[in-house]
């Protein structure tokens, strides 16, 4: 299924649903972060994804990881709340999502790295090595907050 970001576009379709959706931006011991590539619209991003009706947040946050990357992690903090209305994404069935994700910090655990149905690659960046990668600028934000640490963003 197609993926398309709109940000602060008066072009951009009404939002027909609120996905609570949770993130995680998980370091190696080498303070490297792990990204994807996605399938739905080729850019980076952390792995992520909706919560289901049985978990929490942090659940969702590691059964997300797991299922994307085959990582284990366990939370560790909060990066921030990102829920600005003026990020829309439209996906080629019809579902018109509004954003609203809790991004959590995570370190790894174990498991093996893996691509899935979702991700075309997945691999460890240093700091240095995020800023010339393909993301939307949303993404980029959390992994800006992530890598600078400091408070959780509130937005």
């Amino acid at each position: 299924m197609a993926r398309t970001e709109y940000y602060d576009d008066p072009a951009a379709p009404v939002p027909n649903s609120l996905v609570v959706a949770a993130s995680a931006a998980v370091f190696d011991d080498s303070g490297r972060l792990l990204l994807q590539r996605r399938t739905d619209n080729g850019l980076w991003a952390m792995p992520g994804g909706g919560m289901e009706i049985d978990e929490s947040l942090p659940e969702a946050a590691v059964r997300e990881v797991r299922e994307e990357t085959g990582f284990d992690v366990q939370v560790t903090g909060l990066i921030g709340t990102y829920t600005d209305a003026r990020h829309v994404i439209a996906y080629s069935d019809g579902e018109v999502r509004r954003q609203f994700n809790i991004c959590f910090r995570a370190v790894l655990v174990g498991g093996e790295l893996r691509v899935s149905g979702e991700s075309h690659e997945v691999r460890w960046f240093t700091s240095a090595e995020l800023d010339g990668l393909s993301m939307h600028h949303t993404q980029r934000l959390r992994v800006d907050h992530a890598v600078k640490g400091g408070l959780p963003h509130l937005g």
